[in-house]
């Protein structure tokens, strides 16, 4: 893949990265395992599938895994709504958290368009 060599050097996985460090860390305090497990999972699951996905080799593997990251960068935003809502972390994190997974949804969508064009126009 022409715009990076190795996944790290891509911004998507980077912000990915930094979104899972934030979450372990606002959530670290949680007494309800099940709900930390379950958010901490979905962010992990962005960077994963980032990565996953490049490694693929693919650009059509590639965008399926993107998908798949921003799925997942969804159920963080959704459980950020019920966190505050269950007021496991305050308002300011939990917009914080929220627009940074949003951001980083956009990111993702706009990589696999590019990777889908790119694909489409080689066939």
């Amino acid at each position: 893949m022409a715009f990076a060599e190795k996944f790290e050097e891509l911004k998507v996985w980077q912000e990915a990265r930094m979104l899972v460090k934030a979450t372990y860390l606002i959530f670290k305090p949680c007494k309800d395992y099940t709900f930390r497990d379950q958010i901490q999972r979905a962010a992990i699951s962005v960077m994963n599938n980032i990565s996953e996905g490049f490694e693929r080799k693919t650009k059509k593997d590639f965008a399926h895994f993107l998908d798949l990251a921003k799925a997942s960068s969804g159920e963080v935003r959704s459980m950020l709504y019920a966190a505050e809502d269950l007021q496991y972390i305050s308002s300011s994190d939990a917009i914080a958290l929220r627009e940074h997974s949003s951001q980083l949804s956009r990111s993702i969508g706009s990589l696999a368009s590019k990777l889908r064009q790119q694909f489409n126009s080689s066939k």
